[in-house]
This record gives C-alpha cells, structure tokens and sequence, in this order.
C-alpha cells in the first residue's frame, strides 16, 4: 500500500468512527468511505516559489455560515497544468493554524464541492515544498451543515479541472 491509499484508509476509518468526525451519526451508520479521484500524479508539483505580497495584508473570507473569517495574505504560487497557467494565493491563518490553500476548479458542482476544496501544504526556505492535489479534500461544511468553514474566494478559481483528491460526498455511497 502506498502513502496516499494509506492516507484514505486512514481518513475513512476516522469519518466513519471518531467522535472527531464531520459525519452526524445517521450518515456514519452507512458510512462506506469518501469518494476519490484515482491518484493523479500529474498533479503534483514540487519547490514552488511562493511570491510574497509587499506589506502585511490581512483579508475576510466569507464563511458558510454567512460571516467572515480573518486571514492574511502570505504570497502566490504560479504553476502550469496541461499548458495552462494558475496562479493561486497562499493564506496563513490568524489563530497559528499554519497556512491555508484553498482553490476552486472546474469539477466544482459536479464531480467536487460546489464550494471549492482545500489543500494541505508548508513552506521551507520561501518555497512551498510540495503541492499535492492527490490530498485535496472537502471542508467539514460538505459533509455536515452544522460546521463554519471559509468559502474558497473566487480569486482562487484555477482555469482547469483538477481530476485528483477528494470528490463530492454522497450520503447513500459514501
């Protein structure tokens, strides 16, 4: 077993057990696992130079539940996917959470969540070390209404489909 079919394995487990999960219990009573992409490893992208913003800039990124969420403006990351350029703007959180990605793309509303997904990622030496979208995933506010999550802004909306991570949940196959 690799590292990222290890990693679902995981994450199913704990969605369809822990108390930490975002599942209510009815879903998890027919919990059979999150729906993924098949690993895509076109979509992985190494040392990306984050491009700092000048000055400190702090922004609000509307949540799900209709308020704002403080968050500052950490730099951009430019890459390309399949000739197309994307540029998505790196957040750090306000309350030492580390820093934040989330992104928006074109299986938005159909194959993923409407809302855009988030990806994990950490910076070493000005670079983000590693982008993985095979590890993006849905926000807890997928899953379960009752949990507050930032919105992905529309600025970062990437022009391409990014067929990897997370799909959209289904109650009844997943």
């Amino acid at each position: 077993m690799n590292e990222l079919e290890q990693f679902r394995q995981e994450k199913d487990a704990l969605f369809g057990k822990e108390t930490e999960s975002p599942l209510t219990p009815t879903q998890k009573k027919n919990f059979a696992g999150l729906n993924y992409f098949a690993p895509n490893p076109s979509l992985i992208f190494r040392d990306l130079q984050l491009e700092q913003i000048p000055g400190e800039q702090s922004v609000q990124i509307k949540t799900s539940a209709g308020d704002t969420q403080p968050f500052k403006i950490k730099g951009k990351i430019h890459f390309e996917i399949g000739g197309s350029p994307c540029e998505l703007t790196v957040y750090d959180s306000t309350d030492g959470a580390g820093l934040f990605l989330p992104f928006r793309e074109n299986t938005n509303g159909a194959e993923t969540y409407h809302d855009g997904r988030y990806v994990e990622i950490e910076e070493e030496s000005g670079k983000i070390a590693e982008l993985d979208f095979n590890y993006a995933y849905n926000p807890y506010c997928a899953y379960n209404d009752n949990f507050r999550c930032p919105i992905t802004p529309e600025s970062n909306t990437l022009p391409v489909a990014i067929t990897a991570g997370e799909k959209r949940f289904h109650e009844s196959s997943g």
